[in-house]
């Protein structure tokens, strides 16, 4: 008879929500020192880790009654006829099928496990003729998210051993069996997958934080501030619907004229391949703030860059570039549909630096112009740069949301309390989570320039 082909299935009862770090019960029936940013960015990191452990051991194993699925061609005469019990005192639900296509049949998702005779007739395929366990690779190919126990003739342990070594959970003497022992033997290989199911997602989270670690050194950058006596601090938070990247990114340099560089930029999208856009448009800027370009020459560059490497033509970056003149007393301004940056001078409100000039942002218009607007910054100041994630979050229960106007407000109250630096920036990230009422849905990435004589 042809093997049917499998169909995608939804997660059976044995994932669906019931995955869990279980030890594995039961015997062997058979024979066998950072930045604020990094800080922000490991605080998300410890908190996606314990939400996700969380998940895979909070589990109620008891909550719903067993199903076997019983896969032997004469299941009228098999031994496998006494009421079987879970752990709990319920009965195991029985089905039986013939073949594998009866099997797929039966095969729904509140199936928790598969007892599969392995005499059961290899299917039609010439080249599986020859393979003893060819039926139960079927099997496991047919269902891989399900438990399954291997039955076996009496003094035939080593094809049992084998069995479990393809990928079966446990393997049973068929002319040993009774209810108590299958019962016992359900148990455990359900448990036993539940186990091995859960340390794969581990080992999965575990491969995918070492990948997000790989890709930290392109989000958060080590500013290049030798020789300038401006302090620079940053904080970068990932929203609550990605994992822990985001396409915010920034980046400061001081080259040799002693010219301060600082860029903040956020690409539209929040998935790897926009936070991998990021990384390169980052690298891209400072290779070229290096090499000396500058304003909307640097940024027409940029555009040209994205527009290579985005993988949609609708893809779009914001951008804010700041260039800071070597007496730290001026600075030349370009905004490419970004949010103008804020300035705080003693005895002066904290305001926003003017954004009339503001150009569209990279990747909307071929040959945009981006005009470099001069600006006076003083003596003495602090300047912060921002992606929209920090004024677009929520004010309490209704649509309001916090906005520009909103931010100001609130640093110019957070600069009178005193705060400054890295305090200060942890401290507004903080607050406008608490005013959207939890965590926010847009990436947040802020950092801090100060100038003090």
């Amino acid at each position: 008879m042809p093997v049917p082909v499998p169909r995608q299935r939804a997660i059976p009862a044995v994932e669906s929500g019931q995955a869990q770090a279980a030890s594995t019960v039961g015997g062997h029936s058979g024979a066998s020192g950072a930045s604020g940013a990094e800080t922000a960015y490991k605080e998300k990191t410890a908190e996606n880790t314990k939400s996700t452990t969380s998940t895979l051991v909070s589990s109620d194993t008891t909550s719903t009654n067993l199903t076997l699925l019983l896969i032997e061609d004469d299941p009228g005469g098999s031994p496998i006829v006494p009421e079987l019990l879970d752990q709990a005192g319920k009965p195991i639900r029985v089905r039986t099928a013939r073949n594998l296509t009866e099997a797929e049949r039966l095969l729904t998702d509140d199936v928790h496990c598969i007892l599969l005779d392995l005499a059961l007739p290899a299917p039609g395929r010439a080249d599986d003729r020859d393979d003893e366990l060819s039926v139960l690779r079927h099997v496991l190919e047919l269902a891989p998210r399900h438990a399954v126990l291997a039955l076996t003739a009496s003094g035939d342990a080593e094809r049992g051993a084998e069995a479990v070594r393809v990928g079966a959970q446990d393997y049973l003497f068929r002319d040993e069996l009774d209810g108590r022992l299958l019962s016992r033997a359900i148990r455990y290989a359900v448990e036993r997958k539940r186990s091995d199911t859960a340390e794969r997602r581990l080992a999965e989270g575990r491969m995918r934080a070492q990948e997000n670690r790989r890709l930290e050194r392109g989000l958060l950058p080590t500013p290049l501030l030798d020789g300038s006596p401006l302090r620079f601090a940053a904080r970068y938070r990932p929203g609550r619907s990605r994992a822990l990247l985001g396409g915010d990114f920034y980046d400061v340099v001081r080259t040799p004229d002693g010219t301060v560089h600082a860029m903040i930029g956020d690409v539209c999208g929040h998935g790897p391949d926009e936070a991998a856009l990021g990384v390169e448009l980052r690298i891209a800027w400072r290779a070229l703030t290096l090499a000396g370009l500058c304003g909307d020459e640097l940024l027409g560059t940029l555009q040209q860059v994205l527009e290579h490497e985005r993988a949609d033509d609708e893809i779009f970056a914001t951008l804010c570039t700041v260039d800071i003149a070597p007496d730290g007393r001026r600075a030349g301004l370009c905004l490419a549909g970004h949010p103008a940056p804020l300035v705080a001078r003693p005895g002066r409100p904290a305001r926003l630096l003017p954004y009339d000039n503001n150009g569209p942002a990279l990747g909307l218009l071929p040959g945009a112009r981006w005009p470099r607007m001069q600006v006076e910054l003083g003596r003495e100041w602090s300047l912060m740069l921002y992606t929209d994630g920090l004024i677009e979050g929520h004010i309490g229960q209704g649509r309001e949301r916090l906005g520009q106007d909103g931010m100001v407000e609130m640093i110019r109250r957070q600069l009178a309390q005193g705060l400054n630096g890295e305090e200060l920036l942890r401290a507004a990230v903080n607050e406008v989570r608490q005013l959207n009422g939890g965590e926010l849905a847009d990436d947040v990435a802020v950092l801090l320039l100060d100038r003090v004589p």
